[in-house]
């Protein structure tokens, strides 16, 4: 289906939302930070469809990364996770028309349901 860019800082939550998102049909390219993730987007170039990033994380955060990202590649969709709302709220406002913004906690359901509307699939449910 897509190729997926995940930036999440948290070892089980990005195992998990990458099992989850595989299940799902989705190609996915975990990094455990924003600057592992940007370094996969140059790496990877235009074949990314999605930048799926947490909000907060150590080093680069989810917003910088993508701006950065968005430089580089800007046909990319972006979707952040945030267990943050007052940041989750400022992103949303402050990003370009690609970016969306989902709170924790979140079903996988929603999470897979959310990345199918962005990039124009048929929903899949995975549970």
């Amino acid at each position: 289906m897509a190729h997926i860019l995940l930036a999440e800082d948290d070892d089980s939550m990005r195992q998990f939302l990458t099992l989850a998102l595989e299940k799902a049909g989705h190609r996915v390219t975990p990094c455990a930070d924003g600057l592992a993730a940007y370094k996969a987007a140059e790496d990877l170039g235009p074949e990314i469809n999605l930048l799926l990033a947490d909000i907060v994380m150590p080093g680069m955060d989810g917003i910088e990364l993508s701006q950065r990202v968005g430089h580089l590649h800007p046909h990319i969709k972006i979707l952040f996770i945030t267990g943050f709302s007052a940041v989750a709220m400022g992103a949303s406002g402050s990003q370009n028309q690609n970016a969306k913004v989902l709170s924790k906690p979140f079903h996988l359901n929603d999470l897979v349901k959310q990345v199918d509307e962005i990039l124009g699939n048929t929903p899949t449910a995975i549970f």
